[in-house]
């Protein structure tokens, strides 16, 4: 557990569909009532932000059971955002996953992204994708 002033981070607690889907919902315009359970008892890790008891960011680190981790995610609360909750969620998923033996951290993102993912750490590389959807 780490804090930012009033924001408190935790590493992989409990945490419900029902504040997670209140947090998605107010960061992601597009996003369905989902059942998170399955996706975090496979995590490698999972980061949590609250303030008071709110639940105001998250981050999700998948692995492939070696040295690779994923970050997926990345999502604060509108009302939270521009404050370096995101930053740190980042920051503190990458520390955790460190001590648990991962050696690379991969991330996807939108091009409007990259400042912040740079200022995490991350710089770019040639990376393939495939829409399984299309």
């Amino acid at each position: 557990m780490t804090s930012n002033q009033d924001t408190m981070f935790f590493i992989s607690p409990s945490v419900p569909n029902e504040p997670l889907n209140t947090l998605f919902a107010a960061a992601w315009e597009k996003h369905i009532q989902t059942d998170f359970q399955p996706v975090l008892r496979h995590s490698l890790l999972y980061i949590t932000a609250y303030a008071d008891d709110r639940l105001v960011g998250f981050v999700n680190m998948a692995w492939d059971g070696g040295v690779h981790a994923f970050l997926l995610d990345t999502t604060v609360h509108s009302d939270f955002q521009r404050r370096g909750i995101g930053r740190q969620l980042v920051r503190a998923a990458i520390a955790a996953a460190r001590t648990r033996g991962i050696e690379w951290v991969h991330v996807d993102y939108e091009p409007h992204l990259e400042v912040f993912y740079r200022a995490c750490g991350f710089r770019s590389t040639e990376a393939g994708l495939l829409n399984l959807k299309e």
